[in-house]
């Protein structure tokens, strides 16, 4: 029985390190795993296009299960990769996890779509209900356009600005905020429009699993940096188009 039980735990470890991935095979966190602020790095792992325990990602582990999953250029995840690392303590890593990305104030920040920050709640981490059906209400049609997108990303600052006295908000939070809109745009959505249904988005979000059984397919064209960045300052520009008024306060634009 010692020896069938090692062998299964080697088993488990060298399935967590060789990622392969299955868009219909989809397994929440388990005792001992890792998940994070990501909702995307989550459904990966989720699904196993990551490392299911939620750690030590390589870069190749990482190229390897975005181009499988959302169809992302190596250039794309190298630039994200690169990021990434930065959340990791260890002078000089070259690997992280969706631990380390739950480090306050490096890449996981303040005023997120589906999360809580960090001043009320004590886990910051996991999907809040209460917080992302703000963000639904702002997606006020069935497709969500960048305007929405903004208008959500928007709202959630200035709600957070003015509730939360420890708000921080960094220059990589702001471009970061915007990406997140541009990477659920560009991962469900329609290029052509610039669109994605908002069913997709709520079933990704709420689950942290790929929208399969509605419909959705990896995008067919490669996502590149330069698709990010364009998607990433169109919601930008989009931001100060809408006079964002909540609760009496005059929006700052960011």
């Amino acid at each position: 029985m010692r020896v069938q039980s090692t062998t299964f735990t080697a088993l488990l470890s060298v399935a967590a390190v060789n990622a392969q991935g299955s868009f219909t095979e989809w397994h929440p966190a388990g005792a001992g795993d890792s998940r994070g602020p990501c909702p995307g790095l989550n459904t990966l792992a989720n699904h196993g296009f990551l490392p299911h325990n939620g750690r030590n990602f390589t870069l190749d582990i990482v190229k390897k299960g975005l181009r499988d999953s959302f169809n992302f250029t190596d250039a794309l995840t190298e630039i994200l990769f690169k990021a990434a690392i930065t959340t990791n303590p260890v002078a000089g890593a070259q690997t992280f996890g969706l631990d380390t990305l739950s480090t306050h104030n490096i890449l996981e920040h303040d005023a997120s779509l589906s999360r809580c920050d960090k001043f009320f709640c004590e886990d910051f981490i996991s999907f809040n209900a209460t917080v992302f059906a703000k963000t639904k209400a702002d997606w006020t049609g069935d497709n969500v356009d960048v305007q929405m997108a903004a208008n959500a990303r928007i709202n959630r600052i200035n709600e957070s600005k003015k509730n939360n006295p420890d708000f921080k908000f960094s220059a990589v939070a702001t471009q970061a905020s915007a990406s997140e809109g541009a990477a659920y745009l560009l991962g469900f959505g329609d290029r052509a429009t610039s669109t994605a249904k908002k069913e997709l988005l709520v079933y990704f979000f709420e689950n942290e699993r790929l929208p399969v059984e509605l419909g959705w397919k990896t995008p067919s064209q490669e996502i590149t940096p330069t698709d990010l960045g364009s998607f990433t300052a169109a919601i930008i520009k989009a931001t100060p188009a809408q006079a964002a008024r909540r609760d009496g306060m005059v929006a700052k634009h960011f």
